[in-house]
């Protein structure tokens, strides 16, 4: 999605919903806002994959939560960036799968890293120092998670995770959710020779905490 969106040549301009015109941070590369900004930009793309014969195609939701979207003052669009993106993706979908029924096509509702990691300390000074909690990582996943299913994902996909701990969050945030509603799930992630953190717990599905 990041590379396409880049094709597109985009202004700083078209980064600004309605009403956020005057937005005190730069907002050119948040490209979850293009869901509300440009939707028909983000609808292209997604009919461009599924053109080329996709089965699947993402989210255009890979930043979006209250902690990466934190340090451009865009929480408050959350919800509607994930519903958002899940509808610009079904319409594409819904729309190839009508041209051909025997072939269906399918949304996944992308979930990235945070900017902020549970396991390790921004500040080589202060080692036991986090900038975020497992809880707020928890809270952030659980309100991506929710909106995306509103929006009518078929499945999530939890990717790029860098940090065992975070993704353990996700997960355990999508099973909470999934007491209520169930979705399928995947991750998509790369083994590493380095070694994790001490004490970093596995990306395994998620225990419950006492």
């Amino acid at each position: 999605m990041g590379t396409m969106i880049q094709r597109l040549g985009l202004t700083e301009e078209d980064f600004h919903p309605k009403g956020m015109e005057q937005h005190p941070i730069l907002l050119k590369g948040n490209n979850e806002l293009l869901s509300i900004s440009r939707p028909e930009a983000i609808r292209l793309i997604h009919e461009q994959y599924l053109e080329a014969g996709a089965d699947i195609v993402e989210t255009n939701t890979f930043s979006a939560t209250s902690i990466a979207q934190g340090e451009h003052q865009c929480e408050p669009l959350v919800r509607e960036m994930n519903l958002r993106s899940a509808q610009l993706a079904k319409e594409a979908c819904a729309k190839y799968t009508a041209m051909d029924p025997s072939k269906p096509r399918f949304v996944a509702g992308a979930i990235g890293p945070m900017n902020k990691t549970a396991s390790l300390s921004p500040d080589v000074n202060d080692p036991g120092y986090r900038a975020v909690t497992f809880d707020q990582l928890v809270a952030a996943y659980r309100e991506q998670v929710e909106a995306l299913l509103d929006g009518g994902v078929d499945l999530l996909l939890v990717e790029t995770i860098f940090d065992t701990l975070n993704a353990k969050a996700a997960f355990y945030a999508i099973d909470e959710v999934f007491e209520k509603r169930a979705t399928p799930a995947c991750r998509s992630c790369a083994a590493s020779p380095s070694p994790m953190p001490a004490g970093a717990p596995s990306a395994a599905r998620p225990s419950r905490r006492s």
